[in-house]
């Protein structure tokens, strides 16, 4: 038996942050090294970072990633270890893995198939290597091979598929196994969202098994650059069977999957299926022969490694709790702020953000301990000299988290003691602002200039957004003075028609929970008020919010206002949304199948529904536009800057819409 012991590394990198990115890799293969492995994979353009954008277009950004590839060659010796690093090869950049052996490169692997959909811009930074294609390339003063190849070290062949490559119809990994190969490695750096990691299970699977290799998977974690999130998910597996999994959101940065492969069980189903399709001449250009001697390896039974969290029974709201937590804890640390400031109303955004703030903390000490979790958290940590530690979570918290409830006189004692109650539960530092008297100051010299009296009937909209506005100068200086983070509440259904105020609600650095629909961020608040993630605690005291309707609270109390009834009930409006803008149907589209989802609600008042989305979608794009950064946690996401383009001036369906209120009219007659 050729057994060898191989591995998956999953690190949380950060674009252009050559120290660290370094430092997790040196981390990665000294793991490595300490596990007997001797072939590592690691995660796509780990040495840059993922998210460099048009970065990858500076010659000194290169320039210096090479440099830090060449100074990472030392620690490979006697092993056999992949980077990602970009490269410019006949005028174009490629997404390329490198391979060192022994402490040597020996070659690089570029990538063929680029991923240019949602999330991803890659065409925009890299040219796609054509299938077949291998040249030379100078690294360093010396020439080594470039493109579609497979190294044979040591007498095992090693080829790779680099992260989209594995997500096509016409993999590499099929030219690969005719060529006999014994060992793919995919180096990747793959966003999370939610059931992605059923996706990459199958083609891990199937790529090891239709192949008939060894396929190792490593990619990154954690919130690399701002927006997406990655949840680690290494796997190896071998001729279909599923031999290790990493942990997935993991706070840790770096991670080491590993299991032993026995090379020759897969040659034997190759050699019984005849997949091994050698040149005719014998000549093998694209096979880099490689010499190294691999150390004797016991073969151990395969163990499938699975955190507690992923069998439980609500999967979607563990996730969503574990990604957005990560999410925020590298989006903290990363940016060197000093806690987070939330200007919480009492109702169900704030909530969930300061529940997730809090949650955040809890998982992270349970899995990394009081002690490593300030070590992480080093530079964002309020204290008054260095000897100044919080003494356990509680008070790290308390640092970190800054609540605000700014009333006004609609503002009502329901959500002002909600408010207050919630902030007491989780030990955040809780203020009160009264901003009434600055809202009738804005609202007499605004009347006294135009000469006119600002009444409900005839400024509705103004009446309402001063509100929201006045509010956050005041939270905005307190985050200012802390040196903290201001954390936007907006939600994706608000985003979607507008149901926000600009400068107002919509005020922060961050918008953590922009990507979420409002009847998901409800349900969840409910589980998080009785069940709670695993490692973290449920917060009781979100009753009070969960058993409120939702309201914006900025007209005067007797009107009785809330938010469905200010646009329609949140489940149709998110049912609306994904038909719209996830389907691309049109108005009439949309109300026909609206109409088959809910046949309980009166179909004209579907349409009306269906009607208002469409307007108020296409006059508040300049508003998506404008929002803080959000994080993407599924294809629903409307974030202009990554996900959902729309014109900010359009025709607003008019066409379209004339159609379905023809269309109502007729079938309502």
């Amino acid at each position: 038996m050729k057994l060898l012991n191989v591995a998956a590394g999953v690190l949380n990198q950060t674009p252009l942050d050559w120290a660290n990115n370094s430092a997790n890799i040196i981390t990665a293969i000294e793991q490595a090294r300490e596990s007997d492995v001797s072939i590592l994979c690691l995660p796509e353009l780990c040495i840059t970072g993922y998210g460099c954008e048009d970065e990858f277009h500076s010659a000194g950004v290169r320039a210096t990633a090479e440099k830090v590839m060449l100074e990472l060659l030392p620690h490979t010796k006697d092993m056999v270890v992949s980077f990602g690093v970009p490269l410019m090869y006949a005028g174009g950049i490629f997404n390329c893995a490198a391979l060192a052996v022994d402490g040597k490169l020996v070659g690089f692997v570029a990538k063929q198939h680029l991923a240019g959909d949602g999330i991803h811009y890659e065409p925009r930074w890299f040219k796609a290597w054509p299938s077949g294609i291998h040249g030379e390339i100078e690294v360093g003063g010396q020439e080594y091979p470039i493109g579609d190849l497979i190294f044979d070290v040591g007498g095992v062949r090693i080829g790779f598929e680099i992260c989209e490559d594995a997500w096509v119809g016409t993999r590499p990994g099929g030219s690969l196994a005719a060529r006999g190969a014994d060992i793919i490695l995919n180096p990747s750096a793959s966003h999370f969202a939610f059931d992605k990691h059923q996706v990459r299970q199958r083609f891990v699977l199937e790529g090891s098994r239709a192949f008939n290799v060894s396929y190792v998977y490593s990619n990154l974690t954690g919130n690399e650059s701002g927006r997406a999130i990655f949840d680690g998910d290494a796997m190896i597996a071998s001729g279909g069977n599923m031999l290790a999994c990493g942990q997935r959101l993991s706070f840790k940065p770096v991670l080491l999957t590993s299991a032993v492969i026995n090379v020759e069980s897969t040659r034997m189903v190759r050699a019984r299926t005849g997949s091994f399709e050698p040149s005719v001449d014998g000549d093998e250009a694209d096979v880099i022969d490689v010499d190294f001697t691999y150390p004797h390896c016991k073969l151990e039974r395969p163990e499938i490694v699975k955190s507690d969290w992923e069998t439980n029974t609500d999967i979607k709201a563990e996730e969503f709790t574990r990604a957005v937590a990560l999410g925020l804890f590298d989006y903290l640390r990363k940016s060197f702020s000093k806690g987070f400031v939330v200007s919480l109303s009492g109702g169900c955004d704030s909530a969930s953000i300061v529940a997730l703030v809090t949650v955040m903390l809890q998982l992270a000490e349970t899995e990394l301990g009081f002690d490593e979790l300030l070590t992480r958290l080093q530079w964002s940590i309020p204290k008054e000299n260095e000897n100044d530690l919080p003494k356990d979570v509680s008070e790290l918290n308390q640092r970190l988290l800054t609540t605000v409830y700014q009333a006004t006189r609609n503002s009502g004692d329901v959500t002002r003691t909600a408010a207050k109650e919630l902030a007491k539960a989780v030990g955040a530092t809780h203020y009160e602002f009264d901003v009434d008297s600055l809202v009738q100051d804005y609202q007499s010299m605004v009347s006294a200039a135009i000469g006119e009296e600002l009444t409900w009937e005839n400024h509705d909209i103004a009446l309402q957004n001063i509100q929201a506005r006045v509010r956050s100068p005041g939270v905005w200086m307190l985050a200012n003075i802390k040196n903290a983070l201001l954390v936007s509440t907006s939600n994706r259904s608000e985003a979607a028609v507008g149901y926000a105020t600009m400068d107002g609600d919509t005020s922060g650095g961050i918008s953590p929970i922009a990507g979420i629909d409002k009847a998901y961020l409800r349900k969840w608040l409910c589980w998080m008020e009785t069940t709670g993630p695993v490692g973290g605690s449920p917060i009781s005291e979100l009753k009070l919010v969960n058993d409120q309707q939702p309201t914006a609270e900025l007209r005067p109390p007797g009107e009785g206002q809330t938010d469905e009834g200010d646009l329609m009930p949140y489940e149709i409006l998110d049912v609306i949304e994904c038909y719209a803008i996830r389907d691309k149907l049109v108005p009439l589209e949309v109300y026909e199948h609206v109409k088959v989802d809910f046949p309980n609600v009166d179909a004209k008042q579907l349409g009306l529904w269906t009607i208002r989305f469409f307007r108020l979608w296409c006059r508040n794009q300049w508003k998506r536009e404008r929002y803080a950064p959000s994080f993407h946690l599924d294809d629903k996401n409307l974030d202009p800057k990554t996900w959902c383009r729309f014109p900010i001036l359009s025709g607003g369906f008019k066409m379209e819409i004339q159609e379905l209120e023809a269309h109502l009219n007729s079938s309502m007659a």
